[in-house]
């Protein structure tokens, strides 16, 4: 008569079947040897930060858009209250005018010092043309004394006539000469109240400028990942209001030993394999290769491998195919980036199930 099994050994054969269906569980799901011609690294999707923030100091009137929310370039996302700068932009333009009728006032002066020049110039004439009438005068009493047939008195009445005459032509000229001067300062004026213009100007420029910068744009096409300040908040210049991510700009830094790092160029291909869409192979890049080695592993199996230098690979994914799939663009998400280090070695079969 047979014995039955006991309950143990039931459990001890269990117990092996499940043990051997879990080895070859994890034999299928081990990651099969890479082709010598190719080479990975684990890494996460990245991509570049923008902090939207303020040119000047103010206070948070409006924030347009919520953490989460797909933006565009160019799209309004918040706007500062611009009370104070609307105040600066009159006065500023009341500077302008009151500038501009700083450049008619100098300019009348420089037209009346040049009419007092002419009249100057009028008196120069006169003053020449009594001049020669006591020269001439004076000439003939010298004739006429030396004749002895006027006297003394008469000729030198006539000398100090013409001595007269000359001083007043000296005077004459010398107000010519001062209302050159006259001219001359008022010119410089003219030159000085235009450049107050300028200035004026320019200041109504800057503070537009500024008003115009209240309203805070996206500079990419991106989504918002949080918000550092709410409405109603005081924030000095350059204070934070927005943290966003530029989707454009999508990537993967890895990092490969050094034989490996040492064949990757600029353009090599990279294919990247996520962790949460293992069935699409995404196509990228390698657009920096670090000439200088980041570190040296610690977690290893040999101490030989713990000598090896690692150097860091940054694949970029193409824009167009970001902008296809913006919406299913998430950063932090983990996979493998596997580089081409040989164009002659093709890529595995389960390498080659690209991202449509």
């Amino acid at each position: 008569m047979m014995r039955k099994p006991s309950r143990w050994l039931l459990k001890a054969a269990a117990a092996l079947s499940v043990v051997v269906v879990l080895y070859g569980v994890w034999l299928f799901v081990q990651p099969k040897g890479l082709p010598a011609g190719l080479a990975s690294g684990n890494g996460r999707i990245e991509a570049v930060e923008i902090d939207i923030a303020t040119k000047t100091a103010g206070r948070v009137e409006d924030i347009l858009v919520d953490e989460g929310d797909f933006v565009t370039a160019g799209q309004v996302l918040a706007r500062m209250d611009t009370d104070v700068l609307q105040a600066q932009a009159k006065q500023a333009e009341a500077q302008k005018q009151q500038a501009v009728i700083g450049v008619e006032t100098a300019r009348h002066q420089v037209l009346q010092r040049q009419a007092e020049r002419q009249a100057a110039l009028s008196l120069v004439a006169q003053r020449e043309a009594e001049r020669d009438v006591a020269q001439k005068q004076l000439a003939r009493s010298e004739e006429l004394e030396a004749r002895g047939t006027t006297s003394r008195q008469v000729l030198d009445s006539d000398r100090a006539r013409f001595e007269s005459a000359n001083a007043a032509v000296s005077a004459a000229k010398a107000q010519v000469a001062a209302a050159d001067a006259a001219i001359a300062t008022a010119e410089a004026q003219v030159v000085n109240a235009r450049a107050a213009v300028d200035a004026a100007a320019a200041t109504v420029e800057r503070i537009q400028a500024d008003i115009r910068d209240s309203t805070l744009r996206s500079p990419r096409d991106g989504r918002v990942q949080f918000r550092v300040a709410q409405p109603g908040e005081v924030l000095g210049a350059g204070g934070r209001v927005l943290n966003m991510v530029d989707l454009s700009d999508v990537y993967m830094t890895f990092f490969l030993p050094t034989e490996a790092a040492g064949r990757v160029r600029i353009g090599t291909e990279v294919r990247i394999a996520l962790d949460a869409f293992p069935q699409y192979v995404i196509p990228a890049k390698a657009t920096f290769v670090a000439d200088v080695a980041q570190f040296t592993p610690k977690t290893v199996e040999t101490a030989n491998e713990r000598q090896k230098l690692m150097f860091r690979i940054k694949a970029q994914i193409p824009p167009p195919l970001l902008k296809k799939y913006i919406r299913d663009v998430k950063t932090g998400l983990p996979g493998v980036a596997y580089v081409r280090i040989d164009p002659d070695t093709e890529w595995p079969a389960n390498l080659q199930n690209l991202v449509p």
